[in-house]
């Protein structure tokens, strides 16, 4: 079968598009799911580049164990294991899978998996896993309803499309922080004001949030709490930081002032679960959430898609076809 590998950590420059043995078949609560379409995210381009380095920690610390890359896929049931009660070979499911995605077939674990509704396309379900889920999680661990007042920093990528989105479908009142060249999708899809970085900057502001959903992580904690409700959240879910920890130190520095702030100081990590992407999917099924897709190219293009999104600010997400 095809698939995208690479033996080295490096620029996009490391992958290859190239013939690999299939996968065996699947084991005690796996599928092995024949791939018809993948997204890129933040994670794919983290661990292609073994950055920061404490990723390698897990990864493999000299070269990838984990020769193939991808998370996030849709596609047809082809096999079920041994325990596997919720699909039969020929459904059409997507979900997130620990590397191994960029490729024909995959295994995954069930639980990680969710039924593709027949009104959303192999397109649109290979963009829920990771990104919309973690969307969700921030969402709700926000506890974002009605006249919430709510800023997502960060708002054109691929979780922030989909925080405005989930948002303004509770009945918050969304400002949203992007380029100028995102300011127009991002009214487009709900955002009440928006931000652009380039040329304003929201802490400056007096502007009082209820929560602040920080995907980039471009400002100081200070900073952030100062726009913040006395009772305020703020929610870290980014990447980024120096090459060896990353957000770690910025992370562990929240942790340590959270018990004495008024405020509460939270991160995010984000874990795969069927039923949220479930959820997920029967929202774009009735129209309520619609997946913003920037660009879609064939599996083969994965390097030049990277590529691209290392040098431009992305518009939602980069969605494979296989």
């Amino acid at each position: 079968m095809k698939a995208i590998v690479y033996d080295r950590y490096g620029p996009p420059d490391v992958l290859r598009y190239a013939d690999v043995e299939r996968p065996a078949s699947p084991g005690a609560g796996q599928v092995l799911v024949k791939v018809h379409t993948a997204s890129l995210n933040f994670g794919d381009r983290a661990v292609m580049r073994g950055e920061p380095g404490a990723i390698r920690l897990g990864m493999g610390l000299r070269r990838p164990r984990a020769k193939i890359l991808g998370r996030a896929v849709a596609g047809t049931v082809e096999a079920v294991g041994p325990g596997v009660t919720r699909f039969q070979p020929g459904d059409d499911v997507f979900g997130e899978v620990s590397q191994n995605g960029f490729a024909e077939y995959t295994l995954a674990k069930q639980k990680h998996l969710a039924a593709k509704p027949a009104g959303v396309t192999f397109e649109q379900a290979a963009t829920l896993p990771v990104a919309a889920n973690t969307a969700l999680q921030g969402i709700r661990l926000g506890e974002v309803g009605p006249d919430t007042r709510l800023l997502v920093n960060g708002a054109s990528g691929g979780v922030g499309t989909f925080a405005v989105q989930l948002a303004k479908a509770l009945g918050a009142h969304v400002t949203a922080t992007c380029s100028g060249r995102n300011a127009d999708l991002v009214r487009a899809i709900g955002a009440d004001a928006v931000i652009d970085y380039t040329t304003g900057d929201v802490t400056s502001g007096e502007a009082r949030f209820d929560v602040v959903f920080d995907l980039v992580g471009d400002k100081p904690l200070a900073a952030m709490r100062q726009v913040l409700t006395p009772r305020g959240m703020y929610i870290a879910s980014f990447g980024g930081g120096g090459k060896v920890l990353g957000p770690m130190p910025r992370l562990l520095a929240m942790m340590v002032r959270a018990p004495f702030a008024s405020q509460r100081l939270r991160p995010l990590v984000a874990t795969p679960k069927g039923a949220e992407l479930a959820e997920l999917a029967e929202m774009v099924a009735a129209g309520t959430l619609d997946p913003v897709i920037e660009r879609s190219c064939p599996l083969s293009e994965t390097a030049d898609a990277i590529r691209f999104i290392e040098e431009h600010h992305a518009q939602g997400k980069f969605v494979l076809t296989v």
